[in-house]
């Protein structure tokens, strides 16, 4: 357990005790006081279930969130500035380009999270460094830098054939994977590409199965990529269910809140006996355990 996590444990703690020490009148409670108690601490179980907290919209908290971004920048633009040139020196080596990608993500990722400053619980750890396809919901930037810090080494990422011309050459250098997205058909072939990679190389795969980022922070429904992968590859999928990040940071905003966050590895999905005419069936069983995962800020509603 890493040291937010026992703060806010501490805090849950305090917070519980004093509704029992303000409440305890005599030996034997009355009914009422007994359920308020018992309303406080299941109010305090549902505040920490969907990771609540309350907005702070202090002047002082604002300009330290935009300086705070201003640092994210900066520190950002100096680490990828480094690894940049240590992948053009390891060109001729592929696989170590990949293995060098991973670390600029594990220092420049958790960099990022401290500089940020907020409080983070990691969950099933035990799953962090399995081989396999690791798949991730998506409503924030912040995500990325997780999924940068938290992923073990030997993960390669995706990319469309057309990104943003820094990011997508950092990921050439990194030798990371790419897509063609054009159509469907092209699209597959693109997906069993990257599963030959990986079995080649002995990778792991990280990927956004919705696709795109969800603007409300539900979870939005899974494109079939990542079961077309597993279908090609055999590789355990592993998901990891983020918490939180859509409510640090918020869609067409410039300010990062101090909102608890959350990342929980589930155990391995076993990939090797799957059918190739049961993919939809595959699809909604995975998206169905993110669903029971996540709490209902993040769950998708029925219209979606």
């Amino acid at each position: 357990m890493d040291f937010w996590s026992v703060c806010s444990f501490l805090r849950v703690r305090r917070f519980e005790s004093y509704f029992e020490t303000s409440f305890r009148q005599s030996d034997k409670p009355a009914p009422q006081q007994k359920a308020t108690v018992a309303a406080a601490a299941v109010a305090v179980q549902k505040r920490k279930a969907e990771d609540w907290y309350e907005d702070d919209d202090r002047f002082w908290t604002v300009i330290l969130s935009v300086l705070r971004i201003v640092v994210c920048f900066m520190a950002m633009m100096v680490t990828t500035a480094v690894w940049a040139v240590v992948m053009v020196v390891l060109l001729p080596w592929p696989y170590e380009r990949v293995r060098q990608g991973n670390l600029y993500g594990h220092v420049t990722g958790r960099m990022l999270m401290w500089i940020l400053g907020n409080p983070i619980t990691i969950e099933g750890s035990e799953y962090a460094n399995t081989r396999g396809i690791y798949i991730c919901n998506h409503a924030s930037p912040l995500d990325i830098f997780l999924v940068m810090w938290l992923t073990p080494t030997g993960t390669v990422g995706i990319a469309k054939e057309r990104g943003k011309a820094c990011s997508f050459l950092l990921y050439v250098l990194s030798n990371h994977l790419r897509i063609d997205r054009s159509n469907p058909m092209v699209a597959i072939e693109s997906m069993k590409e990257v599963a030959r990679a990986i079995v080649r190389n002995n990778l792991s795969l990280i990927i956004f199965p919705e696709g795109t980022r969800s603007k409300t922070g539900r979870l939005l429904p899974f494109k079939k990529g990542f079961v077309h992968i597993a279908l090609q590859s055999k590789l355990p999928i592993v998901p990891m269910v983020l918490t939180g990040t859509h409510l640090a940071w918020k869609k067409n905003s410039l300010r990062v809140r101090p909102a608890p966050l959350t990342v929980k590895y589930l155990p391995p999905i076993k990939t090797d006996d799957w059918e190739a005419d049961k993919i939809n069936e595959y699809v909604e069983m995975v998206h169905d355990l993110y669903v029971n995962h996540l709490p209902e800020s993040q769950k998708p509603l029925n219209s979606d």
